[in-house]
């Protein structure tokens, strides 16, 4: 069953992710031309995406999303100033290589980090850059405790069951060094977060994957149950990932 996002809430209560963003936007100007094509893997609504253009003011910005909810609101916030289209990254295949890839809070929700590694290497041209930050080891730990805890009292079907994956530095470089990549860092930071809108966040930024599989039913009782447990900060963990292109 594939997730359905709730786009707009998503965008309001994003806070956090455009704040986690800041860092590897900085990396990745560091890196590459004003007129470089850039590609922002799981790009979401369009903030990250939009920063990118304010990067690369001669060059260019492509987005995807593997969520369709998520590329409406993109584009219906940058129209024309860049190219986004639905497509899921273990299905990435571009027309022509990009210069740099960055991606911001997204490959966590991807299955298959062997395969996905080497896609998004494969979209990297020669000497191409990428700049990517995620959810890593330990990320969040505290709520799937809690979802846990509630999927076990009272939601059989999700017993068991995780949407993400939370790799290491060590796995991840291993990983990016077998899909051809060099000048491989990987790190873990800490950053505890408090959403401004708390409910409103952790039914859009970490329920969503648990609630598509649910009766539409039992969806609100879900999250209500996973909400009166759920304590502030949030344990957040994020995977950083540079690398280049040989």
């Amino acid at each position: 069953m594939g997730t359905s996002w709730d786009a707009e809430t998503y965008d309001r209560a994003s806070g956090p992710q455009q704040e986690w963003a800041g860092p590897v936007l900085e990396r990745a100007a560091a890196r590459m031309s004003r007129a470089a094509t850039v590609l922002d893997v799981g790009c979401g609504t369009g903030r990250v995406t939009e920063a990118l253009l304010a990067l690369v003011p001669d060059g260019r910005v492509l987005a995807v999303d593997a969520s369709q909810e998520m590329v409406d609101v993109a584009r219906a916030r940058l129209g024309d100033r860049a190219r986004i289209w639905r497509e899921d990254v273990l299905d990435l295949d571009l027309d022509e290589p990009v210069d740099a890839i960055v991606s911001t809070a997204t490959l966590h929700w991807v299955p298959d980090h062997d395969r996905m590694w080497k896609r998004l290497a494969a979209a990297l041209r020669p000497g191409g850059v990428l700049e990517t930050q995620c959810g890593g080891r330990g990320n969040i730990a505290g709520m799937r405790e809690v979802i846990d805890a509630v999927a076990a009292a009272s939601f059989p079907e999700l017993a068991g069951w995780s949407a993400w994956v939370f790799a290491g530095p060590e796995e991840t470089k291993e990983r990016l060094e077998a899909a051809g990549l060099t000048d491989v860092r990987c790190w873990l930071e800490e950053r505890p977060t408090r959403p401004a809108d708390f409910a409103d966040f952790v039914r859009s930024s970490i329920l969503p994957a648990h609630l598509a599989r649910l009766e539409e039913a039992r969806r609100e009782p879900f999250a209500a149950a996973v909400l009166a447990k759920a304590r502030e900060p949030l344990d957040y963990v994020r995977l950083n990932v540079s690398a280049a292109k040989p």
